[in-house]
């Protein structure tokens, strides 16, 4: 599958970026397909050939929300922006955290948990040995 992505050039510091056309299993530094753009961080200058960029999407190549998100930005198209990336979900430590990792517990959840057993109340065939009956 064909991908419009950018692909990082310059010095250290010195952030420069070509928009390219490449095949999405190729490395980003990679060899591409078509130079389609250029984009200037530092200046938020954006160069864009339009055209081609629409001729490739049309025939099925798929662009990054990236990319995306700057030509909205920039008003070359006028196209929703997607979400480009999400940030982790901090798992809380100590009490009342989920055991499942990524995954933030609901305040609801954590209020309908039932309240666990104190430490002299156990419940018969609770554990995994049961004692013998003593006569």
């Amino acid at each position: 599958m064909l991908r419009i992505r950018l692909q990082r050039t310059g010095k250290k510091k010195q952030a420069h970026f070509r928009v390219v056309l490449q095949e999405h299993t190729w490395k980003t530094k990679g060899k591409y397909l078509e130079l389609l753009g250029t984009y200037d961080p530092h200046a938020k200058k954006l160069d864009v050939n339009r055209e081609r960029i629409e001729h490739w999407i049309s025939q099925g190549a798929q662009i990054s929300p990236t990319v995306n998100n700057l030509m909205v930005n920039n008003g070359v198209w006028d196209r929703a922006k997607m979400e480009s990336w999400k940030p982790k979900v901090k798992e809380s430590s100590g009490e009342g955290a989920d055991e499942r990792k990524g995954e933030a517990v609901p305040p609801e959840a954590e209020a309908s948990e039932e309240p666990a057993a104190e430490p002299g109340q156990e419940e018969e065939g609770d554990g995994p040995f049961e004692e013998p009956a003593t006569a």
